[in-house]
């Protein structure tokens, strides 16, 4: 059970050194809790109360930290205590730190640890980022077919406490190529004297060393995994990837898209917001919104050449932003689902002229409906707005309702065509979609909405 303590109460008893009761406090909490309770103290601070557990819960309750905060606090406690938070975390977590340190402190650090973790931690470090070989642990259980029941778990037994998970247990020949699984639960079934090879599952959902992490976990996902294994070009099994893992693969990716949709640059890291300067978050969003900006000069020109339009008939100006918002808000929902489907390998490029006839019948009915209710808004609010003697309220109503409806259809056609040209182009489809789509709807939407007040009431 969470044991909750507010921030400042818990400064105060740092600063008071209670520790035994900050101990007693914390005792009965998960580690995750622990560590989110005390991610927003001063680095000094949370290792204060980090040191009061065991070396095991000490590792345990730092491998939930942000890992910005995990490279703040190895910057500030001694050599040998880092060594040993490194030895007791999970290799896959050890790794990931490991990188963020300068080379002149990873080089100081690395002839502290023993030779295992060691070359674990060089092994790990070669995959490139975002990979499967760079979010797999080494710690897995692997046993040979030919084994009986009763062996495996005696050697599951000696080998347990040191693994991330023995719930999947991989199968392997002399090569050490995967050829089977069994999970924890056949062998607790099975007859002591059965063989391996005899229980041993031969379709296993696997992926390769260097497979995209976002398949990865989408792999996990689909398939209701609680680990996946990793294997490299000859089918050597390599490492695990387990599922939780897969979550934070899964919110980091969907944080980058988000970030990325809103025109947000530079690394788009998660628990990171309240860590990142203001001048960061400034350059980061600064680029995107100065050059959509400038090109939104576009729409300027566009009203400014239509200056006679506006002035023979103001009404057109009162619709303006409805007609801006329209398109933005529909353009936006179509960009929305086809990024969604693309992400989860539902539609690729190929599928082009499917994606756009079917987007193409929603803008219809859409249009249908929104430009049916435009009419009437125009109507009911503008009954008492003075016209023209050669136009009727009913008729602009009518030129308004038409040019939204050819925006809708307009705009969702680009939200859905936008995604699918960026991954043709190997481009980030989240990247192109949002920051270009609104600045091209405006500017499309502005040219419709004036050159179809132009045609049909001739002005």
């Amino acid at each position: 059970m969470q044991n909750i303590i507010i921030l400042p109460e818990l400064k105060e008893l740092i600063e008071a050194k209670e520790f035994d009761v900050i101990k007693e406090i914390f005792y009965d909490s998960h580690s995750a809790e622990i560590a989110e309770q005390i991610s927003a103290l001063e680095p000094e601070e949370a290792w204060q109360i980090i040191e009061l557990f065991d070396k095991h819960r000490r590792a345990e309750i730092f491998s939930f930290l942000d890992l910005q905060m995990q490279v703040d606090i190895a910057e500030i406690i001694e050599r040998n205590k880092l060594v040993d938070l490194l030895t007791e975390m999970s290799s896959d977590d050890r790794v990931d730190l490991f990188k963020r340190f300068p080379e002149e402190k990873q080089e100081l650090i690395l002839p502290l640890l023993a030779q295992a973790e060691r070359e674990d931690i060089r092994r790990l470090a070669e995959y490139p980022e975002g990979s499967a070989g760079s979010v797999m642990t080494s710690e897995y259980v692997a046993i040979p077919d030919n084994i009986t029941v009763d062996e495996a778990i005696r050697r599951i037994r000696l080998e347990a406490s040191q693994k991330e998970t023995i719930f999947y247990i991989y199968v392997i020949n002399e090569k050490r190529q995967l050829i089977g699984f069994v999970s924890l639960t056949d062998l607790i079934m099975a007859h002591p004297s059965t063989r391996i090879k005899d229980i041993m599952k031969k379709d296993v959902i696997y992926v390769t060393i260097d497979e995209d992490q976002e398949k990865v976990a989408r792999k996990i996902q689909k398939y209701d995994l609680i680990a996946i294994p990793v294997v490299n070009g000859n089918n050597v099994l390599v490492g695990i990837v387990t599922h939780d893992d897969a979550i934070d693969i899964i919110t980091q990716e969907q944080t980058e898209d988000l970030e990325k949709f809103m025109a947000i640059a530079g690394a788009h890291a998660t628990a990171a917001y309240s860590k990142t300067p203001v001048l960061t978050h400034f350059k980061n969003r600064a680029v995107w919104v100065v050059s959509l900006a400038t090109i939104g000069l576009v729409s300027g020109m566009i009203i400014h050449s239509f200056e006679n339009t506006l002035m023979n008939l103001m009404i057109l100006a009162l619709y303006m932003p409805m007609i801006a918002d329209t398109g933005g808000n529909v353009g936006s929902q179509s960009a929305t689902v086809v990024l969604r489907a693309l992400a989860l390998g539902e539609v690729t490029f190929r599928d082009f002229f499917k994606v756009i006839w079917k987007e193409f019948r929603i803008s219809l009915l859409l249009a249908l409906a929104l430009g049916f209710l435009s009419w009437i808004k125009v109507v009911l609010l503008s009954s008492n707005s003075e016209m023209p003697l050669n136009f009727s309220l009913q008729q602009v109503g009518f030129v308004i309702a038409i040019a939204l409806s050819l925006q809708v259809v307009t705009a969702t056609l680009i939200g859905a065509t936008l995604p699918l040209i960026a991954t043709k182009f190997k481009l980030d489809p989240a990247v192109v979609a949002s920051p270009a789509l609104t600045t091209i709807v405006d500017i499309t939407g502005l040219l419709i909405y004036f050159t179809t007040a132009k045609l049909l009431l001739g002005i």
